[in-house]
């Protein structure tokens, strides 16, 4: 953990310094500090050695050809397939992993099959945002050097077909055949999740429910499914072995040796993941355990599966899953070691799933912004359905798909029709009122006290003042968001790659300008970015809501938006686009006042069918602290117009610069009207409109204006208070060192 707080790596030399430490300690026999140093020398000899395979800078953006093997099962889309590819040749100055994006592909690709592709290639980069999912930290985690795209020409040639004595070909094997059985199934996409582990067929909305009950460890593999598999073939082999009388070997090593080969082999057909991989060195130890015929404390096994994962990936701790997992299984042991009363089936199950739902809703709340009330009641019903009934059901159809096809489709049919009435009933649990909560991201510090607070409720009845544990974990929930004051504005040009989205809040409100833009019904930067932000700002409605034309890169979250937080009012140039959510039509006049902070719509005076561009809404927000000017995709004949209609009261000191900072704006008139300090340019990195145009960013300068760039700088963060103008970029406030040189 201390090595991911690290801001970079270029000084990571400096560690060499500990090494006489590290022998001192040694020599004393200061097994802590030890321990602690060595800890720190592997996860920064893991982390350079993740950096150092990267693309280099200087192949960016080139035609390059390449051959290797398509690493895991293809995620398709309306026109894509995106895939990890493992390049074997050239070897030399190449990442050992990149991910690539095969757009319109006119041959199938499969898991396991070498190919050669020419592709266009960039180094790892991804949109830095408060609240949001950080893509970058997750390639870096994954081993991703690259990502790019497959070219056309010269074509791509398949070079092998993957074999299914390969892992990665068996899943492939095992991905088509269900789809075979199980052709337009609701449910198939879960299968595959609980069968292979593969989530990537899952759409957003059934993500959403399973988040919303609490239940997506019930579908992404988790040491559940292991366990559950594990304990199923030791039961069989158990007593199987004692009824061939052959007692040699006694039954339970035997059994504890098929088991932990079911498991392990289970565990690398579904991938190896962090819940998987503490779930396998789990049971490793305690079937050892058996098979030495020796006693292990829970707490001992749980603590060496800790040890195993980090040694074997310390960049796990970056994971979420990592957290969430561990911290599940240490309180599950908390609650049940050492209780004397006689437990309960059912009342068991109905404590556990309690108990997991209050220790990881500090979690929760820190990682996701989000509480669910309805998550043990969810469990109670979706953890038996899944674990007796749909998982033994898949796990024989997937034992028969090689053998007989037939026979695995009638074990998967009622898998299927049981999968879809659960989905049903847990639909229904999302639409109770208040079932889940949001709230602002709390502090560090309310996650440190919350943590220690949970166990100490969920001590054993007895335990002296339990109740503190209450006031612990009470500025989890009632450390309120920070607000500006009456006349202050917080203005948050959002990072949202090619595209424009900007978050506006005064001391009661909260007004967004533009959503970003769509990549597939699944995905939008409304939905990836734009909410997260709300959420870890405490915001629980939209006043005003903005759309200032009909682009995808600025409409295209709008209706993740709408359906993820009440917006009180919709304004916008397109309003056939969004015809069903009843918007208003923006125009030159429109005024309104919130907290001494002045709303202005100074265009469109009329819609021009003839151009979308210069049909944006235009919004000036003023105060006695300063203004700012939001101008869409406004080009030099609209900037004409507004400069012959308002003239100097154009003036705002920050501007967003007009059509991503396209040679087709920002005229030099323009700019010496509004006069801005500063201009922030919402473009996507090496975005393939080379926004923003060298020219522009010439004009930027002679006028005195400081511009900085979303690609680089991530979100832009700036204040117009008593105290005057301060700007800040999210990716300077946040520095990791994965992120360094990808500015």
């Amino acid at each position: 953990m201390l090595i991911q707080q690290f801001p970079d790596m270029t000084r990571a030399g400096y560690l060499l310094f500990l090494v006489p430490v590290f022998g001192f300690a040694l020599w004393r026999r200061h097994w802590a500090v030890a321990f602690i140093l060595l800890g720190v020398f592997w996860g920064t000899g893991f982390a350079l050695i993740r950096l150092h395979d990267r693309l280099p800078q200087a192949l960016e953006g080139t035609d390059l050809r390449i051959t290797g093997r398509i690493a895991n099962l293809p995620d398709a889309g309306d026109k894509n397939l995106r895939f990890d590819f493992a390049i074997a040749e050239p070897a030399s100055e190449f990442p050992s992993r990149i991910r690539l994006t095969w757009y319109r592909p006119d041959r199938p690709v499969k898991a396991g099959q070498t190919w050669t592709f020419t592709v266009k290639l960039k180094r790892p980069h991804g949109t830095v945002n408060p609240g949001g999912f950080d893509y970058q930290r997750w390639l870096f985690t994954e081993g991703i050097g690259a990502t790019g795209y497959v070219r056309t020409g010269p074509p791509p040639v398949l070079i092998k077909e993957a074999g299914y004595t390969h892992i990665s070909g068996l899943r492939q094997m095992i991905a088509d055949r269900l789809s075979e059985l199980l052709t337009g199934s609701p449910s198939l996409a879960l299968l595959r999740a609980l069968m292979i582990g593969d989530g990537s067929r899952i759409t957003q909305a059934q993500w959403d429910i399973f988040r919303k009950t609490g239940t997506t460890h019930l579908i992404v593999i988790s040491g559940s499914h292991i366990g559950l598999i594990a304990g199923f073939v030791y039961f069989l082999t158990l007593k199987g072995w004692a009824r061939t009388g052959v007692l040699r070997w006694p039954p339970p090593r035997i059994a504890a040796f098929v088991a932990l080969i079911a498991a392990v082999f289970y565990t690398f057909l579904t991938g190896f993941a962090v819940p998987a991989q503490r779930a396998l060195i789990m049971l490793t130890i305690a079937m050892t355990a058996v098979i030495g015929q020796r006693n292990s404390r829970p707490s001992d096994t749980l603590a060496a599966a800790l040890l195993g994962v980090l040694i074997l990936d310390p960049l796990a701790v970056l994971s979420t899953g990592f957290w969430l997992s561990f911290f599940a299984v240490g309180l599950i042991l908390f609650t049940v070691a050492g209780r004397l009363a006689k437990p309960k089936p059912f009342g068991t199950a109905v404590k556990l799933h309690g108990v997991t739902s209050l220790g990881l809703a500090p979690f929760l709340l820190f990682f996701f912004q989000q509480i669910t009330f309805i998550a043990p009641f969810a469990n109670l019903l979706a953890v038996p359905v899944i674990s007796l009934a749909v998982l033994p059901l898949a796990l024989l159809g997937l034992l028969l798909l090689p053998l007989s096809p037939a026979l695995a489709g009638l074990l998967l049919l009622p898998a299927d029709y049981i999968l879809r009435g659960l989905m049903w009933l847990l639909d229904l649990m999302t639409q109770i009122p208040a079932a889940t909560i949001s709230h602002s991201a709390p502090p560090y510090w309310a996650l440190l006290t919350a943590i220690p607070g949970a166990f100490w409720l969920l001590a054993p009845f007895g335990t002296p003042s339990r109740w503190l544990g209450v006031l612990m974990i009470a500025p989890l929930i009632f450390t309120a968001s920070d607000r500006p004051a009456a006349g202050e504005i917080r203005m948050a040009l959002l990072d949202v790659g090619q595209g424009l989205a900007v978050g506006i809040q005064t001391a009661g409100h909260w007004l967004v300008y533009d959503t970003g833009p769509q990549f597939s019904p699944e995905s939008d930067m409304g939905r990836n970015v734009v909410l997260p932000y709300l959420h870890s700002r405490g915001a629980d409605k939209i006043d005003t809501l903005i759309v200032s034309h009909g682009d995808n890169d600025h409409i295209g979250g709008a209706r993740s938006i709408l359906h993820g937080l009440p917006v009180a009012r919709l304004l916008t140039s397109a309003p056939e686009v969004l015809a069903e959510y009843a918007p208003t039509l923006c125009k030159a006049g429109q005024t309104w006042r919130w907290d001494d902070v002045d709303f202005t719509m100074l265009a469109p005076e009329q819609i021009d069918p003839a151009t979308d561009n210069n049909n944006s809404c235009v919004l000036k927000i003023r105060s006695r602290n300063g203004a700012i000017l939001l101008t869409g995709d406004i080009e030099a004949v609209a900037e004409s117009w507004l400069i012959h209609r308002y003239g100097p009261a154009l003036r705002a000191d920050i501007l967003v610069a007009p059509h991503h900072g396209s040679k087709t704006s920002s005229t030099q008139a323009f700019l010496e009207t509004v006069k801005p300090r500063y201009v922030l340019i919402p473009a996507g990195y090496r975005n393939q409109f080379g926004h923003p145009h060298a020219g522009v960013l010439a004009r930027y300068e002679k006028i005195g204006a400081k511009w900085l760039k979303s690609a680089d700088s991530g979100a832009i963060l700036a204040d117009l208070s008593e105290h005057g103008l301060t700007v800040k970029t999210y990716r300077e406030l946040n520095k990791k060192y994965w992120r360094a040189g990808s500015e």
